[in-house]
């Protein structure tokens, strides 16, 4: 039978050292020590020293029984075995087993009691190694079990009165192995259940913390979007305003009351005292001295935190968001909120580097286009001058493919282009040159009609053409073709340019990637391609002409213009 005065008495025990865990557990160094997978020897002891005297407290709050002492001081050892490491069941089981035979009553169950409890702590130590989250708790019960069950049989064993010793341990041991076992269970379920939680609610501010990234991250391209940035971080937070400012003033704002215009001159000596020192602030809405950090955003505002934007080493603007309650600034919150603000800072770091990046890649476009080559004018120009003297009706035409080669030339240098309107500048240009040369230029076409829509970066094959005409068929007597093949890859378009003409030189191939001094058209056109997909032209000499190929990566095009 069941003593059912003990068992409430333990179970009593049981919630004494439950609670006293439970309270370890909030200290956040004791929390963060029980998590850790290395302990250095300062956080052992520390460990050591808890559980040891949640271990002696169970025997000094244990009931005595004709020597015998009812208690929980199992629950400590094993639970410190498991939880804590194997130094610390070790030194928990030693130390309080030496505690068990110090306080003695004179019975003849301290011994035996004293090498029960140092044998768990040697178990504990021993299958804290096999233990993991999910068995820990099974493994805790079924130690406290045979600890326990070694404890009785110690008692019948060593004891010099073997009927007086068997009367002890027919009333205490249903009431003493249920007990640790399952207090020891319980323990590791709720120290356990702590960690989880703090761990899914880590989870929870990473997950937030990385959506808001995601949601944020492409508004960081323009200035003007930096108001989004601030309404995506105040909905995500439950915020009712967030703002960004630089070192003057308010450069970027939401806020849930649209009517507020909250872009205005920094007006808040908090802000301004963040700008001078870099610290986080916590202000709140209950002195009248905070007040001009709410008043302009809403009267309902309560509280805000600002914290310093860097851009490298120079505090360079802050982040403000504003709540309508003060309880919402948790320490989980502020965390999230300097994570953001370094997001944040990083991120404007990095696209105002990329602006920069992008205006030195517009540039050297610019600069690279706009290399047209001053004798084609010449002699176009002179060849123009006789027409009009000799043939009128071709002078016209003559007079409408310049002007349509001239404004293509002019108007689309950084555009990206649709195929077919290329391939008409190439057109414009071959009339021109054969008006020069007659039958001495032929141009073939291998094209995929359903690619004229493409886009293609503008004056990227007339060059080429040019190049082959100039330094390939125009050498030889008797001219020479150029022709163009244009097919769908999987990547994008691949554009291959083949003439034959007297082919190209090696000396010309190996100095593509100079400065450009020389073969204009050809550098141009490599260094563009380079800049724009980070590969360039591919040239090969034929045994009669030359062969240039390339290829225009669709995901780089997109259908947008201005590339």
């Amino acid at each position: 039978m069941v003593n059912v005065s003990f068992l409430s008495h333990l179970i009593s025990n049981l919630g004494y050292s439950i609670t006293i865990a439970f309270l370890f557990t909030k200290i956040n160094k004791a929390n963060v020590l029980l998590r850790a997978e290395k302990r250095e020897t300062k956080d052992i002891i520390i460990l050591a020293f808890f559980f040891s005297m949640l271990a002696i407290i169970g025997t000094y709050v244990g009931l005595d029984f004709q020597g015998s002492i009812l208690n929980t001081r199992n629950i400590g050892v094993i639970s410190g075995g498991l939880l804590g490491g194997p130094y610390v069941g070790f030194i928990a089981g030693l130390s309080s087993a030496i505690h068990r035979v110090i306080i003695s009553k004179g019975t003849g169950t301290s011994i035996p009691c004293a090498i029960a409890t140092f044998l768990g702590g040697l178990l504990s130590a021993f299958f804290y190694f096999k233990s993991t989250a999910k068995n820990r708790i099974y493994l805790g019960f079924i130690l406290g079990f045979i600890v326990e069950n070694i404890s009785m049989g110690l008692i019948l064993l060593l004891a010099k009165d073997y009927i007086f010793a068997k009367n002890i341990v027919n009333n205490i041991y249903l009431p003493m192995v249920f007990t640790n076992a399952l207090g020891i269970s319980i323990l590791i379920l709720i120290v356990q259940d702590i960690h989880e939680k703090s761990e899914i609610s880590a989870g929870k501010q990473a997950k937030l913390a990385l959506d808001i990234a995601n949601k944020t991250l492409p508004f960081f391209r323009e200035s003007e979007s930096l108001s989004s940035v601030c309404k995506i971080i105040a909905l995500s937070l439950g915020a009712k305003a967030a703002v960004i400012t630089d070192r003057e003033k308010v450069i970027a704002g939401f806020s849930i009351e649209k009517h507020q215009n909250i872009l205005s001159p920094i007006r808040s000596e908090n802000t301004r005292k963040v700008l001078k020192t870099g610290e986080i602030l916590v202000v709140s809405n209950d002195k009248d001295k905070n007040i001009e950090d709410f008043s302009y955003i809403s009267k309902n505002i309560k509280s805000c935190i600002i914290l310093p934007l860097h851009e490298k080493d120079i505090i360079s603007g802050t982040l403000k968001i504003f709540f309508d309650t003060t309880e919402k600034i948790t320490e989980q919150n502020r965390y999230l909120i300097i994570g953001l603000s370094n997001l944040i800072s990083t991120q404007m770091e990095i696209s105002k580097i990329e602006k920069l990046l992008s205006l030195v890649k517009h540039s050297e476009l610019k600069a690279l286009q706009s290399q047209i080559n001053p004798h084609f004018l010449f002699n176009a120009l002179n060849t123009l001058a006789s027409y009009i003297r000799t043939k009128p009706e071709k002078a016209r035409d003559f007079i409408i493919d310049l002007s349509n080669y001239l404004r293509y030339n002019l108007n689309n240098n950084l555009n990206n282009v649709e195929l077919i309107k290329e391939l008409q500048q190439v057109n414009s240009y071959l009339r021109i040159e054969k008006a020069r040369f007659g039958d001495k230029l032929n141009i073939f076409y291998e094209i995929d009609e359903a690619l004229y829509n493409t886009e293609v970066p503008s004056l990227i094959i007339q060059p080429l053409v040019e190049n082959s005409i100039k330094h390939g068929l125009l050498k030889k007597r008797e001219g020479g073709f150029v022709k163009i093949i244009i097919k769908k890859i999987e990547a994008g378009l691949a554009i291959n340019i083949v003439d034959n003409g007297i082919g190209i030189e090696q000396s010309i191939i190996d100095n593509l990637d100079k400065e450009i001094n020389e073969n204009i058209g050809l550098k141009n056109v490599h260094q563009r391609l380079k800049l724009l997909y980070g590969k360039g032209l591919n040239i090969k000499r034929l045994e009669r002409g030359t062969e240039i190929k390339f290829e225009i990566l669709s995901k780089k095009l997109g259908g947008k213009k201005n590339d």
